[in-house]
């Protein structure tokens, strides 16, 4: 029978022809998972014998992550912003994209906001990272997808914050009271035109929502509605901060100002390219 090095490595070049990356990272974390163990864990067994019954566990993760299934998929849950966030087809897998902004948005303010608003929350990784950061913040997060919805719920139950927010079933801000204001406003929607969706990793064109990732004119037709409704919906001083495509900055600064938000600028992510927009009004 195999040693688990041996598995591992095996695994690793199993990947590397499927066009896994990074295959190693990933043939650890998968035969981790299904041996119970982490990744130090791991390394301190190379030489341990597995068992038929070991094997038969490993063998379907492998197959599923070589079809391009997403990893965070075949394990059930992701890392994000010091949060476990169980993640499945009914929502975006959060990135560390998006984990940036939310490491934006909480150095901006040295002093939290009584109010925020997450559009388009998905898995819930946006409210529920600054619900946890922020204590005294009353957080409300949309979606228009009720599934997505039902996603965040059950995250925020494990993490024990159920009561720190506020989920609403909402086409952006169509469904919020109309007497509603936040502080900040925190977006990450879509913005891929269909030709970077046709262009992405399968991980992405065939496992994450559709809807949750492209927008009409050439993924610009949600991040236009936001900008549009948000000086409405943010109290004096507040903040929008989106995600978006790297190449639209010039076009949603202007977007920005024509909607009356009096300052903006755009911020990098870790490649340091234009990824975010912050406005204030």
């Amino acid at each position: 029978m195999p040693a688990v090095l041996e598995i591992i490595q095996k695994t690793t070049e199993f990947f590397t022809g499927k066009g896994v990356e990074p295959p190693r990272l990933n043939a650890e974390h998968l035969i981790g998972h299904a041996l119970g163990l982490g990744r130090m864990q791991l390394y301190l067994q190379f030489e341990r014998i597995l068992t038929e019954p070991e094997l038969e566990k490993i063998r379907p993760l492998v197959r599923r992550r070589a079809q391009r299934e997403p990893l965070q998929h075949i394990l059930g849950t992701t890392e994000f912003f010091g949060l476990k966030l169980k993640t499945d087809r009914r929502a975006l897998i959060p990135r560390p994209e998006t984990e940036r902004l939310v490491e934006l948005v909480t150095q901006l303010w040295p002093v939290p906001p009584a109010t925020v608003l997450d559009l388009g929350t998905g898995t819930g990784a946006i409210a529920l990272a600054l619900a946890r950061h922020w204590p005294a913040a009353r957080v409300t997060a949309v979606d228009r997808s009720a599934d997505a919805l039902a996603l965040a719920g059950e995250n925020a139950v494990a993490l024990g914050l159920s009561d720190r927010v506020g989920w609403l079933e909402s086409d952006w801000f169509a469904a919020l009271p109309a007497d509603a204001r936040f502080d900040l406003i925190v977006a990450n929607p879509p913005y891929l035109s269909a030709a970077e969706l046709a262009a992405a990793e399968p991980e992405v064109r065939e496992f994450d929502p559709r809807d949750a990732l492209t927008a009409a004119e050439d993924g610009l037709a949600d991040l236009r509605h936001i900008l549009a409704g948000a000086p409405a919906r943010l109290n004096d001083g507040g903040l929008l901060a989106l995600e978006t495509g790297i190449a639209q900055h010039a076009r949603l600064l202007t977007l920005a100002a024509e909607a009356g938000l009096t300052r903006t600028e755009s911020r990098q992510d870790l490649t340091d390219r234009d990824r975010f927009v912050l406005a204030w009004r």
